[in-house]
C-alpha cells in the first residue's frame, strides 16, 4: 500500500493534472464499491454534478449544483455513520468519493487502494495525465515496476512524444527506461533509426546491434570495412549506438 505523499507525486509532477479526467476515473471504480444501492446511486448524481463542473468550471450554476450535491452526499454518509452499530458502516467508498470531489484524489487513494487495488487506481491517475498511448504505458510499466509516480510522469511526458515510432523502437525504450539504461546517447541513436526507413530484415538487425550482438557487430564491421567505412566499423565495434543506423542500412534487404 501506499501513502498519501505518494498518490500526491501525480499532481505534483504534472503541470496539466486533468481535475476532470482523475475525478471520473477514481469515481467509475470507487463508486460500485459503495454496497448501499440508495447510497450509491447519490454518489453517482453527485459525481456527476461535479464532473458537469469540472468540464465548464466558468459556469457558475454548475458550481453550485456540484457544492450542493457534495455537500449532501457528505451529510447524508454522516448520518448513516451516526446510526450504524457496528464499526463496518459500508461507508468507506462513499467517504472516499467525498474526498475525490473535493479534489483530495491522494487522500481517496491512499484510503481505497485496499479495497480497489493498486491497479485500477494507478490507470486513473495516468489517465489525468492525458498522455500519448506509448507515453501511458511507459507510465504503467514504470509504476508497476515500483518506481515512484514522480519518475512515471517525467519520464513518460519526455517519451511520449516518440508515440510514432516503430513497435519495435518502443519495445527498446521501455525495455531500457525500466533497466534505467537509457541516456540521451541511445535516444539520439533510436531518433536516426526511426527517421532511417529501415525495412524490417534491417530494424531487426538495427535492435541486435543495439543489444550488442557482438557476432553481428563484428559480421556488420567487417562489412563497412569492405565498403571502405573504416572509422564508422571501428566506432561500431567500440559501441557507439549512433552508428547503428547508418551501419543497418547497408544490410542487404
Amino acid at each position: 500500500m501506499h501513502p498519501v505523499s505518494w498518490w500526491a507525486e501525480f499532481e505534483q509532477n504534472c503541470e496539466r493534472f486533468d481535475a476532470a479526467s482523475v475525478t471520473e476515473a477514481l469515481a467509475d471504480v470507487i463508486v460500485p464499491a459503495i454496497p448501499s444501492l440508495l447510497l450509491r446511486r447519490e454518489a453517482d448524481h453527485s459525481a456527476d454534478m461535479v464532473l458537469r463542473h469540472l468540464n465548464r468550471p466558468a459556469s457558475e450554476e454548475r458550481a453550485e449544483r456540484a457544492t450542493l450535491a457534495t455537500v449532501r452526499l457528505a451529510a447524508t454518509v454522516a448520518r448513516i455513520d451516526e446510526r450504524s452499530i457496528g464499526e463496518d458502516t459500508g461507508t468507506a467508498a462513499a467517504h472516499a468519493l467525498c474526498l475525490i470531489l473535493t479534489g483530495d484524489w491522494a487522500r481517496a487513494a491512499a484510503a481505497m487502494e485496499s479495497v480497489i487495488g493498486t491497479g485500477p487506481l494507478l490507470k486513473a491517475f495516468v489517465s489525468a495525465l492525458h498522455l500519448e498511448s506509448f507515453g501511458a504505458e511507459i507510465a504503467l510499466r514504470l509504476l508497476n515496476a515500483d518506481h515512484s509516480p514522480a519518475v512515471a510522469v517525467r519520464s513518460s511526458q519526455a517519451l511520449g512524444r516518440y508515440s510514432w515510432w516503430p513497435k519495435w523502437l518502443q519495445e527498446i525504450v521501455s525495455e531500457r527506461v525500466l533497466a534505467g539504461t537509457l541516456d540521451n546517447e541511445t535516444v539520439a541513436a533510436l531518433k536516426q533509426c526511426a527517421f532511417a526507413g529501415l525495412t524490417p530484415t534491417q530494424a531487426r538487425m538495427a535492435k541486435r546491434l543495439l543489444n550488442a550482438d557482438q557476432q553481428l557487430v563484428e559480421a556488420t564491421a567487417s562489412r563497412l570495412e569492405n565498403l571502405g567505412e573504416h572509422p564508422a566499423a571501428a566506432r561500431l565495434r567500440d559501441g557507439c549506438v549512433a552508428t547503428v543506423a547508418f551501419a543497418a542500412r547497408l544490410i542487404p534487404v
